[in-house]
């Protein structure tokens, strides 16, 4: 029996880390042992999570099988969007010309800002009064 081929990308975004692993297939999703339907409840976050598949033309082509852990649902579906578009390119190096037009290799540097002592957040300081 031939041994499956697996492609392997990691995706991060804020405190969300996918550790994505692409294979020859009909197309499933499966996200933590769930399918993509039953994981994401939003229908936005599972738009997001299949552009980098919908842009290159391989939604039925492979199958998608992730691990994601940290941050929220927002968080998340960027991180497996950025983990499937890096996986897409070690697959095929034909795609990152269009994974890239549509920035879904940039990794997005914004994240939660550390709070600071003396302050209740990481800007929001104590209400200030003269008396």
């Amino acid at each position: 029996m031939a041994e499956k081929i697996y492609y392997y990308g990691t995706g991060r975004r804020k405190n969300a880390i996918a550790r994505v692993r692409l294979t020859e297939g009909s197309g499933k999703i499966t996200i933590n042992g769930k399918d993509i339907e039953e994981f994401f409840g939003m229908e936005t976050l599972k738009v997001i999570a299949r552009q980098p598949l919908t842009v290159t033309n391989t939604t039925s082509k492979y199958d998608v099988i992730v691990k994601v852990t940290g941050g929220g649902f927002t968080g998340q579906a960027g991180a497996i969007r950025h983990g499937i578009a890096r996986a897409l390119n070690e697959a095929n190096e034909e795609f990152r010309p269009a994974l890239k037009q549509n920035g879904f290799l940039t990794r997005d540097p914004r994240m939660k800002e550390r709070k600071k002592y003396g302050l209740k957040k990481a800007r929001k300081a104590p209400q200030f009064s003269k008396r």
